[in-house]
């Protein structure tokens, strides 16, 4: 790289600033995760489905988060903190290529600072930054992604495009939201520019390679009938219910930064319509309104455009630099109390994150189910499946299985219906659920034997009517009931 390709001259990586706060970031998490005396559903899920189903793929989650599940279990089965360490390790990692983003753009080292500051008091990220979920795993990932972008236009060389295209690949294997960004950000480009960008031959090789990459979890989507887009519906019917409907969507989405967080981000959006040296870096912010405006009239989850976060407030923390600079510094007192109390907030936040899992009702379950199932006549057990109304409650018994000694477990419900049903030879059923009316008709004989948890029974049925073969298609649901 020559001087003349260099459009500015960056400043030293902040370590003693990023490094200490990503090293608190890990410290707390890790505090936390092994304060919560549970799993949360959506990570015992992914540890179900890596213990028993692990593919390329399934019904609504790609297949790297259960490898890691499955990975960290068999390094140390049953262990809480084992199973977090690779999310904790991308939640510390996303601070610090938070500020490596804003680096590139010319931050001085408070700027990179104000910056891993912005991502380490992030709401969403406080809250589930040590749930090995894909979606805590997905910031990182975007974040990598809009580093190498930022990094090419200042010093053009094209093989970081190619690294782009691994990043995307890994990240296509994690959730397929990245897929969306892709196309946004090619589409923003194109309005806005760098064009240049376009036409470089290694960003279409690195293409191909993120398509190589998420061949094979795209092929398993084929195979089974694209239930990953069936997926949207069942998204945009739980909107209303989780999150308030398309208003609550919006304000989450924008709160999930935090106060620090959303502060910067408008400040930095505002920046870049408005300042013409960022203009080529316009697309960043086109591309974060656009998937903004998707998500909201789809609507999606809140937690879809985290990746963006860092970067907006990294053209925020920019422009604060800027105005000191050049003398105007306005009102300091406003960043510190701002601050401040995104600290706050976070700390609060993250002790919720502990305060609702220890409030879970999976270990119960999984132990109520235990109960029943084992008060069975051995006889009988030998022959009986049990089987969860609802993914969650076959992913806790799943996940609670060694502990309690329970078979595995099966269900109709999300990826548990696309997974093999049970063998022939269990004709007997012992169903967890707040009803059995989904299976009752295909057996002679339904009756409830054993509360479970707070507001469900498990259901003995017996007579099966219909083979499995049969059964399992017919029930086979993507929604929640």
């Amino acid at each position: 790289m020559t001087a003349a390709e260099d459009q500015h001259t960056v400043s030293p990586f902040a370590t003693m600033i990023v490094l200490p706060i990503a090293g608190l970031v890990a410290v707390l998490h890790c505090v936390a995760a092994t304060s919560a005396e549970g799993y949360w559903f959506d990570e015992v899920y992914m540890l179900a489905i890596g213990r028993h189903h692990l593919d390329w793929g399934s019904a609504d989650q790609p297949p790297i988060t259960p490898a890691l599940a499955a990975l960290m279990d068999a390094i140390a089965p049953g262990s809480v903190l084992a199973l977090r360490v690779p999310v904790m390790l991308a939640t510390a990692a996303a601070v610090v290529v938070a500020a490596l983003i804003a680096r590139e753009l010319g931050g001085d080292r408070r700027a990179q600072g104000v910056t891993a500051f912005a991502q380490a008091t992030g709401v969403w990220v406080a809250l589930g930054g040590h749930w090995l979920t894909p979606y805590m795993l997905e910031p990182v990932q975007w974040l990598l992604m809009v580093w190498l972008l930022v990094r090419w236009i200042r010093v053009r060389d094209d093989r970081l495009l190619l690294v782009f295209g691994v990043v995307a690949g890994v990240a296509a294997l994690t959730k397929f939201q990245v897929l969306l960004l892709c196309a946004v950000l090619i589409a923003a480009v194109a309005a806005v520019g760098p064009r240049e960008l376009l036409r470089r031959r290694l960003l279409w090789a690195g293409a191909a390679v993120a398509a190589l990459l998420a061949a094979p979890t795209l092929l398993w989507q084929h195979a089974n009938g694209w239930p990953q887009l069936s997926m949207g519906s069942v998204v945009i019917g739980e909107a209303d219910a989780l999150y308030g409907g398309r208003f609550g969507v919006a304000v989450q989405m924008l709160l999930f930064a935090g106060i620090i967080g959303t502060a910067l981000m408008g400040y930095g959006l505002w920046r870049l319509w408005r300042e013409p040296e960022l203009r080529e870096y316009r697309f960043i912010g086109v591309a974060f309104v656009v998937l903004f405006v998707v998500f909201v009239a789809a609507p999606g989850r809140p937690y879809y455009v985290a990746g963006l976060y860092a970067p907006l407030a990294a053209f925020g923390a920019l422009g604060l630099q800027h105005r000191r600079q050049t003398g105007r510094r306005g009102r300091g007192w406003l960043v510190w109390m701002a601050g401040v109390s995104s600290a706050a907030l976070a700390a609060a936040v993250l002790v919720l994150s502990v305060t609702i899992i220890r409030a879970d009702a999976g270990e119960q379950i999984a132990g109520d189910t235990a109960a029943a199932y084992h008060a069975l006549p051995e006889e009988q057990r030998q022959h009986t499946v049990v089987i969860g109304q609802s993914y969650i409650v076959a992913a806790y018994l799943d996940g609670y299985s060694t502990r309690f000694g329970l078979p595995q477990a099966y269900s109709t419900n999300r990826s548990y219906g696309f997974f093999p049903p049970p063998p022939a030879e269990y004709d007997t059923v012992l169903y967890v659920g707040s009803d059995d009316d989904e299976i009752s008709s295909y057996f002679a004989q339904s009756r409830p034997i054993a509360d479970v948890g707070d507001d469900m029974q498990a259901y003995l049925l017996t007579g099966q009517r219909r083979s499995w073969e049969q059964i399992w298609p017919r029930m086979r649901t993507l929604t929640v009931g």
